[in-house]
């Protein structure tokens, strides 16, 4: 799964800190989650979607292989 949570976090200057306490996870989640290396679960990712004020998609793509 793509994403855009790197982007979109860099450009309200938050730490993966800041976003996980505003979301409820570790800074481990967040760094997994930015390195395509855990997808997040729908109600994680509904989380972070209300966050940013944007939709799901606009923050992860599935990719071909999924």
């Amino acid at each position: 799964m793509d994403t855009d949570l790197p982007e979109r976090r860099a450009a309200e200057d938050l730490s993966q800190e800041a976003l996980a306490d505003a979301v409820g996870v570790t800074r481990q989640t967040i760094n997994a989650i930015e390195r395509d290396r855990y997808d997040p679960s729908l109600e994680l990712a509904f989380e972070l979607a209300d966050y940013f004020d944007c939709r799901i998609e606009n923050l992860f793509e599935p990719t071909a292989d999924e």
